[in-house]
């Protein structure tokens, strides 16, 4: 076979993984299937060991396929699990719920058909220049950060963590290294502090050393950040920052009033 060329001219390796690509996405083979050889993917297309060598490596990279020494290359086997950013409340009068609470992340990993469990932490540092800024905060202020390390089927799926003000979590179940029973929503309300609104900022970056490291990701595979920013009637309460794999998680907004969707 020949490989297809584009309307640009481009290297040969990365036409043979634009024509993969197409194949996978194809459905010519499902995920955890074995693709063929090199040799085998040598003669098919004609071209040298190196190029298909180059071109599975693209792949990889973006995390369609995953190496296993000694056995072969293999589609990557799980599916991008959905994520419920937001959605208004589906009972009237119901408060729009604005961070997603472990369970909600466990009952969309079960629909999947998947196992979600979460590593717990709590950490007092100086806040970032940006979380500051949000917080309406001076730069190197004290904040406490909540972490929770999230897995689907033992596959690191995302890092949260909620910002709060020092002397907001001071005294509270905020500064308990452990989660708080009925999300840390209750401990907010208890204070008075009940969030009404909210801002999400979205962006891709690449991660860095140690994200990589521990979301085990190609050098190819950016992260999704999102940087939520909750407020009440007097102000911000929090910065929630949740940092998924882009290879393995879709964000839905559902807006407006979708009662005719059923």
């Amino acid at each position: 076979m020949t490989i297809p060329r584009g309307s640009a001219p481009s290297p040969k390796y990365q036409r043979l993984a634009a024509d993969l690509r197409r194949r996978i996405e194809a459905g010519e083979w499902q995920g955890g299937a074995q693709l063929p050889v090199e040799g085998e993917l040598e003669r098919y297309y004609g071209v040298a060991r190196n190029t298909v060598r180059l071109a599975v490596d693209v792949l990889v990279n973006e995390g369609r396929l995953v190496r296993h020494q000694g056995k072969g290359t293999y589609l990557r086997q799980q599916p991008v699990l959905d994520h419920q950013a937001y959605a208004p409340p589906r009972v009237p009068g119901q408060r729009d719920p604005l961070a997603a609470p472990t369970e909600v992340y466990a009952r969309e990993a079960r629909a999947a058909g998947r196992r979600l469990v979460a590593d717990f932490e709590m950490l007092v540092v100086r806040a970032r220049e940006d979380i500051a800024e949000r917080l309406g905060l001076a730069a190197g202020e004290a904040v406490v950060v909540r972490r929770q390390l999230r897995l689907t089927d033992r596959e690191p799926y995302s890092i949260e963590e909620s910002h709060y003000r020092a002397g907001l979590a001071a005294g509270t179940a905020l500064m308990e290294p452990v989660p708080v029973p009925g999300g840390d929503e209750e401990v907010l309300a208890a204070l008075g502090r009940t969030e009404v609104g909210g801002v999400d900022h979205l962006v891709a970056r690449m991660p860095g050393p140690e994200e990589a490291a521990w979301f085990e990701v190609g050098p190819g595979t950016p992260l999704l950040v999102q940087t939520r920013v909750t407020y009440d009637r007097r102000g911000p309460v929090r910065v929630i920052e949740t940092r998924y794999a882009a290879d393995r998680c879709r964000l839905h907004y559902a807006l407006g009033d979708l009662t005719a969707r059923g």
